[in-house]
């Protein structure tokens, strides 16, 4: 079954309305309150066709076990960036954009995003419009392997240090935060 346009929306103002970045970081609460903006003021805001720019969800897609995380050589935008993109009318909630879009740029069955919600929000231009994302950790299962799909140039796993050789602050960011956030999940089992 899928979502109305309107509950996805209603949603993401749910999941950004409770949300808290890490303390005492402004700039992450600056962008909660303009995403709410957005969101009250575009019913629309949701979506690819929103011109202002739209909500738009990723996943930082993460091996624990080998301490790394994966990354796709974006082919419009040939960067290396983590999995994600535009939210889709069969998405019912945000966390179920932001998995779906990690598996199909990921090629791998069975990720799993780590609870307690989002990690950062990071807002970025791209060739469309304004991105308003959203951004989670999903954890690959033991033995995952990558296929790319037709969004990527390439996929390669980087070790969490390695991530700053390779891409931006914003995408480091992720990178740490999810290496943080693998390392205090709970459930998590000890390494050999």
């Amino acid at each position: 079954m899928s979502a109305s346009p309107n509950g996805l929306h209603a949603d993401a103002e749910r999941v950004l309305t409770r949300w808290r970045g890490q303390d005492g970081d402004l700039a992450q609460e600056e962008l909660r309150q303009e995403y709410l903006r957005h969101l009250a003021d575009r019913p629309d805001g949701m979506w690819k066709a929103c011109s202002a720019g739209h909500i738009t969800a990723s996943a930082m897609v993460v091996d624990p076990r080998n301490d790394r995380v994966l990354l796709t050589l974006h082919r419009k935008l040939g960067r290396w960036l983590q999995m994600g993109g535009h939210c889709e009318p069969e998405d019912t909630t945000l966390a179920g954009a932001a998995l779906r879009e990690a598996t199909e740029e990921s090629g791998i069955p069975g990720l799993s995003l780590l609870p307690g919600g989002p990690l950062r929000l990071d807002k970025h231009r791209t060739p469309c419009a304004w991105h308003l994302d959203v951004q989670y950790a999903a954890l690959a299962p033991e033995g995952a392997v990558a296929a790319i799909s037709e969004e990527s140039l390439d996929l390669r796993w980087f070790g969490f240090e390695e991530v700053a050789g390779v891409e931006d602050a914003s995408v480091v960011r992720l990178a740490r935060l999810s290496a943080a956030a693998v390392a205090v999940s709970p459930g998590r089992t000890p390494l050999p």
